[in-house]
């Protein structure tokens, strides 16, 4: 086998475990984007154009609530920033490659993907065409994301309006964080921000309570996180 053609079908074999979880976020999306009355091609296009499920939830989220053009941007900007971690990380072993080459891992650039490819390029420092992996990984995310935003499309066209899908985005970040409940600091932070939120909802301008909610949440993680380091 084609070493190329090795290293991009091993990025869709150690990725696809992660994409259980996926499939039904996508499908959700999909749903609710039905749900609010985008239209198919709309929220199609979202999948493509953006290809970030929560930034995705998050814009749904804000366009419902009524926000202005600029909190939606804002915030699903910040929802993306760490993908600038990851290019950070990664520019190490990407830093060589032709631009069309970087534009296409940064598209395709995913939490799952960076997290298979990354570990695979520490393994295999010395290969010249490791960023297969991350092709090959990425790739099948975009695909699997694609295909259930398809499936969530079809299945809210015929979901009856009534049933009010909209209580699906909290309910899929509440799926999100459940991890993160078993320590006490990650639980404070989560109840700063939602509290934050609430009250904010109808008390910041322009709508961008969910921008003041995570800044807030920052700071205290921040001071949570240099309690612990002075108390060493």
């Amino acid at each position: 086998m084609n070493e190329k053609l090795k290293i991009f079908s091993k990025g869709i074999l150690d990725v696809s475990p992660l994409m259980i979880p996926v499939v039904p976020f996508g499908i959700i999306f999909g749903v609710i984007g039905m749900d609010l009355g985008i239209g198919p091609y709309m929220t199609f296009g979202l999948s493509v154009i953006i290809f970030g499920g929560a930034s995705q939830i998050v814009l749904l989220q804000l366009f419902s609530g009524g926000a202005s053009s600029l909190v939606i941007l804002s915030s699903v900007g910040a929802v993306n920033s760490r993908h600038f971690l990851y290019g950070a990380v990664l520019s190490e072993n990407l830093s060589n490659l032709k631009i069309i080459w970087k534009i296409i891992l940064s598209y395709i650039l995913t939490d799952q993907a960076f997290a298979v490819s990354n570990n695979y390029f520490k393994k295999n420092k010395r290969n010249k065409v490791y960023h297969y992996h991350l092709l090959g990984s990425g790739l099948t995310c975009w695909t699997i994301w694609q295909i259930s935003t398809i499936v969530g499309i079809l299945l809210g066209s015929v979901v009856p309006e009534e049933l009010g899908l909209q209580f699906a985005i909290p309910i899929t970040f509440l799926a999100l964080l459940i991890n993160d409940f078993t320590k006490i600091k990650h639980i404070i932070v989560m109840l700063v921000s939602g509290l934050i939120a609430t009250f904010g909802y109808l008390t910041v301008p322009f709508k961008a309570y969910i921008i003041v909610a995570a800044l807030s949440a920052l700071v205290v993680a921040a001071l949570l996180t240099n309690i612990k380091i002075n108390k060493r």
